[in-house]
């Protein structure tokens, strides 16, 4: 017997200028004016993430209307994938053109959880361009895949505060 699958709702195209708008089309570097482009995306119900070409991740809360940025110490290099991770904590994870990827675990309001913003960088694995991050469930495991078909598990333990 087939089962009623819900009614599938359709919205209409909104241009999002409040995101927009909220990230530069350009930044001063010295005397040189460079162009940011957005370069990688991703979306939950909480969060709107947005990579960018200058090494920029803007992350816009849903929630509160407010966009927040976080960025890759040291050289800007080009974000080319984000992925978001609702359950327990916030997290997202960045991936870089040089094979850099950077955990973020967010601000939470729950009683209880994070109350500072904290960085886990995967460094020295990957040699090429991320190309593809995913998260297990629980946010526990991360797999992030380059340019060059190398896949790497990190196991991530936030309460011992490392990344294995």
């Amino acid at each position: 017997m087939a089962s009623i699958s819900e009614p599938v709702t359709f919205r209409e195209f909104c241009p999002l200028y409040y995101l927009l708008n909220a990230i530069p089309t350009k930044i001063q570097k010295g005397f040189r004016s460079i162009v940011v482009y957005l370069t990688a995306l991703d979306t939950n119900g909480d969060y709107i993430a947005v990579g960018s070409s200058i090494g920029m991740l803007y992350l816009y809360c849903r929630h509160l209307n407010q966009m927040r940025k976080y960025n890759f110490e040291g050289k800007t290099e080009s974000i080319t994938v984000v992925k978001l991770l609702s359950c327990f904590d916030d997290l997202v994870a960045a991936g870089t053109a040089s094979g850099r990827v950077a955990v973020f675990q967010l601000v939470s309001s729950l009683p209880g959880r994070n109350k500072q913003l904290r960085r886990f960088d995967v460094t020295g694995i990957h040699k090429n361009s991320i190309t593809a991050l995913a998260w297990s469930p629980n946010g526990m495991k991360l797999f992030s895949g380059d340019d060059k078909g190398k896949i790497v598990y990190s196991s991530l333990d936030l309460d011992q505060t490392y990344v294995l």
